[in-house]
């Protein structure tokens, strides 16, 4: 078993296509179905149902997956301590980012990174928090930007806590809330709402805040995506609670303090025993060493 053949696998699992598996792996599709079809014969197992439609793992496939990745993963690892060891970083850094991170400027920190670590391929994903800390958990990823309710934590990872922040209400230029110097959750519970999905963090601060405010609200528009959310907000569908910080990133609304505002942390989260050489040199870039980090005074490096 080799593992070009394993990368293949799991190309292919992650496409749904032996195409565009092979353009992934820059390799003719022949090529890539030959060493797919020889590995099955050596497990003695198909790992995938290919029909003219689609393409999906088989039982066989979906119990060979998680082991493949760990079988590259390690094998990278192995090859980015070795390059680290005399003193050049290699490998890969994945990076997780909620929509709305503003503590720190994600893409001005990965171009320092790339300008000091040309050899690291570098990424980066946009998701819920929820979902960010599962992918550092798995390994999907390396680091994670977090936007979280003060009550809550990550549990099982690394976190360095970056900054606290407001949330504030956004509406339409023309909404009768524009021209208010401030607003309280009572008076913005009678407003039709666009928020991030039920059950995500993002969400979880808004819901939580106008629950301990006793007062309920109607959430008509779930969107994942902050700019689709301020356009919804431009055309006058609903208002939105959003980190303050965050809201200037935004264009054609206006922004109303809340004196009952629900408050967010920005978290920085990684996973501490599998932490990869080019890892550990992003987290130097952002100040994140000897229990320091964000660059801001008394931020404790800690797991929850």
């Amino acid at each position: 078993m080799e593992l070009q053949q394993m990368r293949y696998v799991v190309a292919v699992a992650e496409t749904n296509s032996f195409t565009r598996a092979a353009q992934r792996c820059l390799v003719v599709q022949s090529a890539l179905s030959h060493q797919i079809a020889r590995l099955e014969r050596e497990l003695g197992a198909r790992l995938f149902e290919r029909t003219s439609r689609r393409v999906r793992l088989t039982a066989a496939g979906e119990a060979f997956l998680p082991a493949a990745r760990q079988c590259l993963e390690a094998a990278e690892r192995a090859g980015s301590e070795v390059a680290a060891a005399v003193g050049e970083i290699r490998g890969r850094l994945t990076v997780g980012v909620i929509p709305t991170v503003a503590a720190v400027d994600v893409p001005a920190a990965l171009q320092t990174f790339r300008s000091r670590y040309p050899h690291v391929r570098i990424g980066l994903r946009v998701g819920a928090s929820e979902q960010l800390v599962a992918q550092i958990k798995d390994g999907a990823i390396e680091v994670a930007f977090l936007g979280l309710p003060v009550t809550d934590r990550p549990d099982g990872v690394a976190t360095c806590e970056l900054g606290r922040d407001d949330l504030i209400a956004v509406v339409a230029p023309g909404h009768p809330l524009a021209v208010e110097s401030e607003v309280d959750l009572k008076r913005l519970s009678s407003e039709v709402f666009v928020d991030f999905p039920a059950g995500s963090a993002g969400r979880a601060q808004t819901d939580q805040a106008f629950a301990a405010a006793k007062v309920t609200r109607e959430v008509a528009f779930e969107v994942t995506a902050a700019d689709f959310m301020a356009r919804l907000i431009h055309q006058g569908l609903g208002v939105a609670l959003l980190p303050s910080k965050f809201v200037p990133n935004l264009t054609d609304v206006v922004t109303v303090p809340v004196r009952d505002a629900p408050a967010r942390i920005e978290h920085l989260v990684w996973n501490r025993f599998t932490v990869t050489p080019a890892a550990k040199a992003f987290l130097e870039v952002l100040g994140v060493a000897n229990g320091k980090g964000g660059g801001a005074e008394s931020v404790q490096s800690r797991e929850w």
